[in-house]
């Protein structure tokens, strides 16, 4: 019996297996700067900077975070959008063999605490606009570091922001000052090994409490290839010069941080740096260009781009070359909607503990609608019994989909516990069921555990439960989610209030919105009676997304 029968599916220019460099992250911008150090690295609103600029800023930035006593191992909290800022500071860490955690600048207090404290930060790079929630995380955790900065201190026609303009406080470092006033280019004399962490990755993984997902540097530099390699049926054939990635997909998600940032320094591609979605602004910005080489998203982002009432005149069918779908299923009518505009696309399927890649359709061959594809290159899957978890189930047959491969995490951070449960004899359990056809190709049929996905987002229901249950006039709540036209799904939460309670569903949302970032807040509330419980008193959730389906 065939052991692999996706291998025969690959793009005639795929290869079955890789041998990997065993060389740290760094070494991505390094091989970058050698090539074309002329070539722009990046593009913020019509700023360039080269390879070359882009290399020296790292350099110092990381020889600064020295001499302030950073060193390998210590976990260093990246708190930025997609800007030149990102990018410096993820390098100028791992440089030093530090670790990077990346953060959602959406984070409210709360959840950016309990990642400080989970992952014993010692150091702290955030930007102005977030304030709000950072001067308070700052008071009341151990950060021994803080810089900050303005995201309009890379864009030429600004003036560079001082310290004061940010209202540092004592003991506070000024993000660009920092690398003025560094005058040391020698690379950090640091060695650091495959096996070594390079970045913690929070997610909720399969359950709801968010982990750590521990990547290293090996990981990295996989996962850096496959995505590289995978497209390279079409990037190919564009010379360095015209290559270009559109990058709207955030760097503090690892899909974005592995299949934009890394991938476009590893295929000495321009990053059109976009720092967040707003679908007029980015048309603009498109505009500015006449082709983009690549564009990673999402289907909601896709959705959007397509469907802009400019996107004839902005010629976006000649304009973009090779379109990545991924953190969410893409509706047949987009499929065929990006086909008929002669666009390459292509959808896949990982998780933040596999570095974001693992399974994905070939761009150029077999893609089946409804699949999220084959396995990528040295990635080995299995479907096993959904209860016991051992036992490969009969072909055909739905079970639990488990991986083994160089993406795989190392596991949670401080969390052996989790990882027992998550990653056992090197295959990940990933909590969803799916189905594989004759050529292997895989179908995702239900998740095993609740998680919603809502515009690419991962949203773990639990997580909203806890803020449900924190206020004062909820006895019973839940969320699910329920179908919506363009984020995929959205969240509702079914609360039951307390007796003689009286609230509105705008209350409810307004109370989550202090405690939840903005794409897991609920944007449905129903007011019931009673909620739907097992027979040891358990609330059903499956119940509840049953009815859901019902009425659609």
């Amino acid at each position: 019996m065939e052991t692999r029968p996706w291998h025969r599916h690959y793009d005639y220019n795929v290869p079955t297996t890789l041998r990997y460099p065993r060389i740290p992250v760094s070494h991505i911008l390094a091989l970058a700067a050698g090539t074309y150090p002329d070539r722009a690295a990046l593009n913020f609103y019509g700023t360039e900077l080269t390879f070359w600029e882009l290399r020296a800023q790292v350099l110092r930035m990381s020889n600064a975070l020295a001499k302030l006593g950073v060193t390998k191992g210590e976990r260093v909290g990246v708190h930025l959008p997609n800007c030149p800022q990102y990018v410096i500071s993820y390098f100028a860490a791992i440089s030093l063999g530090a670790v990077v955690v990346n953060m959602n600048p959406l984070y409210t207090t709360p959840e950016l605490a309990h990642i400080v404290k989970t992952t014993g930060m010692t150091t702290f790079i955030t930007f102005d606009m977030m304030y709000p929630m950072t001067r308070p995380l700052i008071r009341e955790t151990d950060l021994r570091r803080v810089i900050v900065t303005r995201v309009t201190d890379y864009i030429k026609g600004f003036n560079v922001s001082t310290a004061r303009d940010l209202e540092l406080e004592e003991g506070w470092y000024h993000f660009s000052m920092l690398i003025e006033n560094c005058t040391d280019m020698k690379m950090p004399r640091v060695q650091v090994a495959p096996e070594d962490d390079a970045m913690i990755q929070f997610t909720g993984g399969t359950t709801g409490t968010p982990k750590g997902a521990v990547l290293t540097h090996a990981n990295i530099i996989a996962g850096t290839l496959q995505a590289s390699l995978w497209g390279s049926a079409t990037i190919s054939m564009i010379p360095h010069e015209r290559r270009r990635v559109l990058a709207v997909i955030p760097y503090f998600h690892v899909y974005g941080n592995i299949v934009a940032m890394n991938w476009a320094l590893f295929n000495a591609a321009t990053q059109i740096l976009v720092p967040r979605f707003e679908i007029d602004e980015l048309m603009r910005i498109i505009g500015n260009f006449d082709e983009i080489t690549f564009f990673p998203a999402v289907p909601t982002l896709i959705t959007a781009l397509v469907n802009h009432p400019k996107a004839g005149e902005a010629g976006l069918d000649k304009k973009l070359g090779l379109l990545n779908s991924g953190a969410a299923p893409m509706p047949v009518e987009l499929i065929e909607q990006v086909q008929d505009m002669g666009i390459f696309y292509s959808e896949g399927y990982g998780l933040s503990e596999s570095t974001s890649l693992g399974i994905v359709n070939p761009i150029l061959g077999l893609k089946k609608v409804g699949s999220i594809g084959i396995p990528q290159i040295d990635n080995d899957v299995r479907l096993v019994d959904i209860d016991k978890g051992v036992e490969d189930v009969p072909h055909g047959q739905p079970g639990e989909l488990i991986m083994k491969g160089p993406l795989i995490m190392k596991g949670y951070w401080n969390n052996p516990a989790e990882t027992a449960l998550q990653l056992r004899d090197g295959w990940l359990y990933t909590g969803d069921i799916a189905q594989a056809d004759e050529d292997g190709y895989l179908y995702i049929v239900d998740r095993k555990k609740d998680m919603i996905i809502a515009g690419g987002y991962n949203i773990y229901p639990r997580e909203v439960d806890e803020v449900l249950f924190q206020h004062p006039k909820v006895l019973e709540a839940v969320a699910v989610g329920i179908s919506d036209k363009y984020r995929g799904e959205t969240v509702k939460a079914c609360v039951v209030l307390r007796s003689g309670a009286e609230a509105t569903g705008q209350e409810i949302i307004d109370f989550c919105r202090t405690k939840l970032a903005a794409y897991k807040v609920p944007k449905v509330v129903e007011f019931r009676e009673s909620l739907p419980k097992s027979a040891v008193g358990k609330v059903l959730r499956k119940v509840l997304r049953e009815e859901e389906e019902k009425k659609q």
